[in-house]
């Protein structure tokens, strides 16, 4: 199995030392990915593809390396590739009408050949010869050579020919890891999470920064999305989650700050805490989800006063956007259930915001503000490898059992997400399992028969422990986890 990868044009118009660059560094993203769904894969770069070969033509690789080249950052669409050896003309045709005699039928058509080698041929004669014959032998509507509903590209190397089954579109943007690194701020809503994507997409490695206002199941709810866009768009380089206890602070401004002021000050504060984590981390640049005057402290006259506590860069990817442009994004990239369920707890400390603060009144409050509560907060913060941040929500004194084996009347809860399910069911009867994604299943788990033993399933079971102590803590016990020696999928 063959996929042909194209560069992102932005990518091309580069200078050479440039392209060259980044071109490599997309072909070891695609090297390190790819080995991860199949060790055998071999990666080769060119001057404007890159060529993923794949030692294994099942349609099960063929669906997982096809979701996987449609997330990497830096591809511009991808081909899957078919190779034909060939003696003659005659050869290239008979490999030619079974892929393509159903998809021409009432559809006009053109062939496109390029031809590398030493051929008794021309690339016009093989267009001609192929075309001929799939017009004759097919319920095609005709050949047409402009603007045809349907163009057939092969290309021939050698004594073999390729041609291209299907394309599918990439994700756009860089390849990871040749921009800076950048610190985005994220809450878990939904703009916080689109601002992240997005940074990501555009080739810059985002490191995660939380400021823990709603305790533990905020948090938990919070490192799920982070996990989320990382294993996903990022999972080629290593970034890092950092939490921030902002609880205190949050009590500080409660008791000392104005309410039209307090949203405002929230921001500064987070901003000033930010920018001492960048610094430590040698980030140029911090990311925010604001937009223009979503809420009142994204006005550009707030807005002027919440920066002017950080010489640092900050970035805003949504400055402009709108609201249901915003979720439809994050539904493409598959996060919107996530924060859909995270609550906002950023707008809860405003009552009666004001759209245009007076600077004079916000620095004369943060004057009887104290600071070393805001210090205590940065000194307490965590830095942990985003790739262990579910582990370490799993630490606790309940530890759920684990199955094997199925007994009778056992049903399994797959709570991974949908696009994970989509690519890889579960292998069971149907009365067997029961779909409730991890962000749905405190909800729902009330809505379940209580006469059956239900056991969580996620690929590795850190999930699945996850939330069985969870809902152990909201008194559910008789729960388990289904950890099968092998994968039942």
């Amino acid at each position: 199995m063959i996929f042909s990868v194209r560069l992102f044009p932005e990518i091309t118009i580069k200078s050479n030392p440039v392209r060259k660059r980044w071109t490599r560094q997309l072909t070891e993203n695609i090297r390190l990915l790819a080995r991860r769904v199949h060790e055998g894969t071999k990666v080769i770069q060119d001057w404007d593809r890159i060529e993923v070969r794949v030692p294994d033509d099942s349609k099960e690789y063929e669906g997982q390396f096809i979701d996987l080249l449609g997330r990497i950052p830096g591809i511009a669409n991808f081909s899957l590739v078919r190779a034909h050896p060939f003696e003659s003309l005659h050869d290239i045709y008979e490999a030619a009408l079974p892929i393509w005699r159903e998809q021409l039928t009432g559809k006009t058509f053109c062939v496109r050949a390029k031809r590398n080698g030493t051929h008794e041929f021309t690339s016009t004669e093989v267009e001609r010869y192929v075309g001929g014959g799939l017009n004759q032998n097919t319920e095609a509507l005709r050949v047409k050579l402009k603007d045809p509903d349907v163009t057939i590209r092969l290309e021939i190397k050698d004594d073999c020919c390729f041609m291209v089954v299907a394309k599918y579109s990439g994700l756009g943007g860089f390849p990871l890891g040749t921009q800076e690194h950048v610190l985005s701020l994220v809450s878990g809503g939904f703009d916080s999470t689109v601002a992240s994507y997005m940074m990501i997409r555009r080739g810059l490695r985002t490191h995660y920064c939380f400021f823990n206002l709603g305790g533990k199941q905020h948090e938990l709810g919070v490192k799920e999305i982070a996990f989320y866009l990382w294993n996903r768009y990022a999972s080629s380089h290593r970034v890092r989650f950092i939490t921030v206890p902002f609880e205190g602070v949050v009590a500080e401004i409660l008791e000392k700050i104005d309410p039209a002021n307090m949203g405002v000050v929230l921001k500064r504060m987070m901003l000033r805490a930010a920018d001492r984590i960048a610094e430590r981390g040698k980030h140029p640049a911090m990311v925010t989800g604001e937009a223009i005057s979503q809420v009142s402290s994204q006005t550009i006259p707030n807005l002027a006063v919440i920066d002017e506590v950080t010489d640092r860069l900050v970035l805003r990817p949504l400055i402009v956007m709108d609201k249901p442009e915003i979720i439809r994004l994050s539904r493409e990239i598959g996060a919107e259930e996530f924060s859909a369920n995270i609550p906002e707890y950023c707008g809860v400390i405003s009552v009666k915001p004001s759209s245009k603060v007076k600077r004079e009144r916000v620095v004369a409050q943060e004057a009887e503000f104290d600071m070393s509560i805001f210090e205590q907060a940065i000194e307490q913060t965590r830095v942990q490898p985003i790739d262990a941040v579910m582990e370490d929500l799993q630490q606790t004194e309940y530890q759920a059992e684990e199955v094997e084996v199925l007994q009778a009347g056992d049903k399994v809860i797959d709570i991974r997400h949908p696009a994970e399910i989509e690519m890889k069911p579960l292998k069971l009867e149907p009365d067997q399992v029961i779909v409730i994604p991890f962000y749905n299943l405190s909800a729902r788990y009330a809505e379940l028969d209580a006469g059956s033993r239900y056991l969580l399933y996620c690929e590795k079971g850190v999930m699945s422990n996850l939330h069985a102590a969870h809902l152990y803590d909201e008194g559910i016990r008789d729960l388990a986890v289904y950890r099968p020696s092998q994968k039942p999928f």
